[in-house]
């Protein structure tokens, strides 16, 4: 799939090109259903890969909660509006995006596909969607800044470190490779409870997979007594083959990856909880806009803009942290209808965006109108890369804006910044 004009058109471009092709899209289907069930097809041989990350924390009720929540809330279009014309670009945080979708902070994408982070970050780039790079990614921060290449939007994504040297080291190489926001994910101090990933012993980061980032830290290595490396992971990711070959054959760079990879995993997943205080720390240290991501709670949300931080990402981590808790969507609605929450927002004190659970353009539009600014995509594209790599992640990230553009003139708007917080004329609550 090739790179679109820059202009909003691009999306109907893409619609009309679906409609005039000749040979089916590059993943199945358009239907995100099929195209999950083919991304499990193509992933059977390695169903723990798969399981590690499309799976949930404990019963999988906060997955199911945050569709639940989705379709709680139905559209009411309006009639005979003039939206022949439509724009989706957006400025938020002061940038401007060519449409209100973020890719979300996904790590270890090398045990789906052999490129990896790479792959979509040159889509995210070919498709001017703005990427959020994990942490936990298995490429070093400087590849992927290649991969996104000079025109590419890019945030960073800080699973925290203890050590507040590697901390400074992170946020100073995220700056030097382009990276214009900080986002601090809040929910995952330490991984959580995941049935499917500890029935079969499956941390990838003990085996030195998804610790890219830390082994190329010359910080981080150089209190682990090595030099950095910006190194390619094997795909597919075979964590037995490790364990065999550092415990039963001795072999040093297994025992070397073992070694660093429970190092790292203690740096930024270890168990150690901060607190709001802790966060001077980081504004401190990081010349940019700040954004918490992992928001539940109206009073985190009001206490966020109490501290100064930029922007939150109401979010639970697609349900991978916390079994039983709320939908994210719900949780959204609860913090827009705070009085302190709209009117930071109003007065461009605090960005608020959304995560977790969204599936296609209709979703996009339900979450704006519930009042964020914008809003990540994740299990979908990931779907996309492990069937087709770069042309998979694109085609998601295509079809979600150009089913959003559709749609949102469908429904009687021109604008899609005319969406955010028209939930009262747009949307309406039915019994679950």
């Amino acid at each position: 799939m090739t790179a679109v004009p820059a202009q909003s058109t691009r999306w109907m471009k893409y619609f009309m090109d679906i409609y005039g092709q000749a040979k089916p899209p590059v993943l199945g289907s358009f239907a995100v259903k099929e195209i999950e069930d083919k991304a499990r097809e193509v992933m059977k041989d390695h169903l723990p890969a798969y399981m590690y990350t499309f799976g949930s924390a404990g019963t999988c009720s906060t997955d199911a909660a945050n569709r639940r929540a989705f379709n709680r809330w139905k559209i009411v279009p309006a009639m005979l509006k003039d939206c022949t014309k439509r724009n989706v670009e957006t400025t938020i945080l002061g940038e401007k995006f060519h449409a209100p979708l973020f890719i979300a902070p996904v790590g270890v994408q090398g045990i789906l596909h052999a490129d990896g982070e790479l792959a979509t970050a040159r889509a995210a780039a070919a498709c001017g969607i703005p990427y959020i790079m994990s942490s936990a990614s298995s490429r070093s921060i400087e590849d992927i800044a290649k991969a996104n290449g000079p025109n590419g939007q890019r945030w960073y994504q800080l699973y925290w470190p203890v050590t507040d040297e590697i901390t400074i080291s992170l946020l100073n190489r995220a700056k030097t490779a382009g990276f214009t926001a900080l986002v601090i994910t809040l929910d995952t101090m330490l991984l959580g409870w995941r049935p499917h990933d500890l029935d079969t012993a499956y941390i990838p980061f003990y085996y030195g997979v998804g610790i890219q980032v830390g082994l190329s830290d010359p910080v981080f290595m150089k209190r682990s007594g090595y030099e950095p490396v910006h190194e390619t992971t094997k795909f597919p990711f075979e964590p037995e083959k490790v364990r065999n070959a550092a415990l039963n054959a001795g072999d040093a760079d297994a025992q070397k990856a073992m070694k660093l990879g429970k190092a790292w995993l203690g740096e930024t997943n270890s168990g150690t909880f901060r607190s709001w205080d802790d966060l001077q720390f980081i504004k401190d240290h990081w010349d940019g806009p700040i954004i918490l991501k992992g928001i539940q709670r109206v009073s985190d949300a009001e206490k966020a803009i109490e501290m100064g931080i930029h922007g939150i990402i109401v979010s639970n981590h697609g349900g991978r942290q916390v079994d039983g808790a709320i939908g994210s969507l719900d949780a959204l609605s609860k913090v827009m209808r705070s009085p302190k929450v709209l009117a930071a927002q109003t007065k461009g004190d605090l960005t608020v965006l959304f995560d977790s659970g969204i599936r296609t353009g209709s979703d996009v539009i339900k979450a704006m109108a519930m009042g964020a600014q914008g809003v990540l995509i994740a299990r979908p594209y990931m779907y996309g890369l492990s069937i087709a790599g770069q042309a998979g992640v694109e085609q998601i990230l295509m079809q979600t804006v150009a089913d959003m553009h559709i749609t949102m003139g469908l429904c009687g708007y021109s604008d899609v910044n005319d969406l955010i917080g028209k939930r009262d004329e747009l949307l309406e609550p039915v019994d679950d």
